[in-house]
């Protein structure tokens, strides 16, 4: 908590002013593209990962492909998982996010511009109009982050259980799902040290919807959940 409130402190001016930059944006959507409005998030992303003393390495950027649109479908371990995947991937991505976090100030001015979604994840009824929301995206070219273990405890380099909804997008977009690994990002904005921490992101080999789509959604999703464990069981700082 620390960490999370020494970064707030230090970016505080810098917030100020960046905020009312997103909030014209979004007033005047039509004088910006969707390259811009990234650069943007991303511009505020990279001051915040600066101040909070932490680093993002990412591996398999080749692994990405080169047009959309694909899902992203990360494990979840904290606040800092949307921004060390916005931060490595340079091509605009939009993502899911709970929706009382997608209400708090700084996400609220943000996500209007890369047309985040935000979900419920009590309200069942609010979830499938979110994903019905996500598949008509995706089916329009947009890139999605997604973290099928929906939220996070102090679960660390831990994989929770994956929920097999959020894989219907997939389905019914008949997009590439390209699974992602993150390591160590539960440190990015815990804890009560301003130690600099080092995070991982590993963009695993895309899966194309001609692999998967006999499969069924349990099953595709226990694939997706076996290569993130891989790559955690390789390349986690406790397993080297």
């Amino acid at each position: 908590m620390f960490r999370f409130i020494v970064m707030g402190l230090r970016s505080l001016f810098f917030m100020i002013v960046q905020l009312r930059v997103c909030t014209h944006m979004n007033k005047h959507p039509e004088k910006y593209n969707e390259l811009d409005k990234y650069r943007q998030v991303q511009k505020i992303i990279y001051k915040l990962i600066k101040n909070s003393r932490t680093e993002t390495i990412a591996f398999g950027t080749e692994n990405l492909p080169k047009e959309g649109p694909y899902i992203l479908f990360a494990n979840h371990q904290g606040k800092y998982d949307g921004l060390g995947v916005v931060a490595t991937h340079m091509n605009p991505l939009t993502i899911i996010m709970d929706k009382r976090k997608a209400d708090m100030i700084v996400a609220k001015q943000m996500m209007p511009l890369i047309g985040g979604r935000g979900i419920d994840l009590e309200d069942p009824k609010q979830q499938i109009k979110t994903l019905m929301g996500v598949t008509k995206d995706l089916k329009e070219g947009k890139t999605y982050l997604i973290f099928p273990e929906g939220g996070y405890k102090d679960n660390k380099n831990t994989l929770q259980e994956f929920k097999t909804g959020v894989f219907k997008c997939a389905y019914d977009s008949k997009c590439t799902v390209v699974p992602v690994t993150l390591i160590d990002s539960y440190k990015g904005l815990s804890g009560n040290s301003l130690k600099k921490v080092t995070t991982q992101v590993h963009y695993l080999k895309p899966i194309p919807y001609d692999e998967y789509k006999d499969m069924k959604r349990g099953d595709f999703a226990e694939l997706v959940k076996a290569r993130i464990q891989e790559t955690l069981d390789k390349y986690a700082p406790e397993n080297q």
